[in-house]
């Protein structure tokens, strides 16, 4: 939004909206719009331009039901279809994905869901991720609405990826411009002693794509630092020992508190994020509370990552524009 249709509080004259930043790099608040209503294209251009901005943006105390969080998720893209879902998300509305269904993940391959979890992010940084990373296309974002919340626990953390890349040394980012990283799904994961069925399934379902280091961001033409602890295998060209210590530094830098912003959830609460400039982590502090957590998200498709070449990302295995 131009500062000429904003006030001193941030309420855009046009509007009648407020965009409230909450944190010195990423996250705004976002008030006075009822997203289950009639949105006329000024309200929409502003929330777009707010998510550009501000990486990721809050409504909080909003009515949405499955219909209305599709309908506003179309104002902004094309929703995903995903062709497989668990039980919990709702069948009449393929474009949203219950992230309850996680909780029945580990039970398919014979392990408790604390167990399953903890072989996936048995590192502090393994958590951090950009949503379906692995793909040759990623969405370009995600709108997360919650039904049911814990007490206390629960907050979920995004980081600014543009803000990472601009606070590298120069020379630095001079270095990393030019290189290409391989994502694949399960990188980390830590198997079972003996016969693993979880294993079995990631071998057997192979999703890889090799991305730019260094995404140019196709909306706002800024430079991401396009790194996350739960798909990121190797760079390029480099060995197994320079890749990893690489790789460890630039994700300590992605995910320095500085470029951070952590949300408290409340029932009603929406999260809009940008997938292509931002990594997440999801809580994992309420797993030992005995309290439900039901959260909602639809996706938005997106494009093929383009490096600083200009070249784009190459499918490796399991990929494909378009088809989910």
């Amino acid at each position: 939004m131009t500062t000429d249709r904003a006030t001193a509080d941030g309420t855009d004259q046009a509007t009648g909206i407020e965009v409230k930043p909450v944190a010195g790099h990423i996250g705004a608040e976002i008030t006075g719009v009822d997203l289950a209503g009639e949105l006329d294209d000024a309200v929409v251009a502003a929330i777009r331009a707010a998510v550009l901005r501000w990486k990721v943006v809050f409504f909080r105390g909003q009515r949405l039901d499955h219909a209305g969080h599709v309908a506003f998720a179309r104002r902004f893209g094309e929703p995903v279809v995903l062709r497989k879902r668990g039980s919990a998300s709702p069948a009449d509305f393929p474009e949203v994905e219950t992230t309850a269904d996680r909780l029945e993940l580990g039970g398919k391959f014979g392990m408790e869901h604390d167990e399953w979890l903890q072989r996936r992010r048995h590192t502090l940084l393994r958590g951090w991720h950009c949503d379906h990373g692995a793909r040759i296309d990623p969405p370009a974002a995600t709108i997360l609405r919650a039904e049911t919340v814990p007490p206390y626990g629960g907050d979920t953390t995004w980081s600014n990826l543009a803000a990472a890349y601009a606070g590298l040394s120069g020379p630095v980012r001079e270095f990393v411009d030019g290189l290409r990283v391989e994502h694949r799904l399960g990188v980390g994961y830590q198997p079972r002693p003996g016969d693993d069925a979880y294993v079995r399934h990631l071998l057997d379902h192979q999703v890889a794509s090799l991305h730019p280091l260094v995404r140019v961001h196709p909306e706002t033409g800024e430079r991401v630092l396009y790194v996350n602890g739960y798909y990121v295998e190797q760079i390029a060209d480099l060995s197994r020992a320079e890749s990893r210590a690489i790789l460890d530094m630039l994700l300590e830098q992605a995910v320095r508190p500085e470029y951070t912003v952590r949300f408290r959830w409340e029932p009603g609460s929406v999260a809009f994020w940008d997938n292509r400039a931002t990594i997440h982590l999801a809580p994992s502090d309420n797993a030992h509370l005995d309290f439900p957590r039901t959260m909602h998200r639809v996706m938005l498709t997106g494009d093929v990552p383009v490096g600083v070449d200009g070249k784009p990302s190459e499918p490796i295995t399991g990929t494909e524009p378009g088809r989910w």
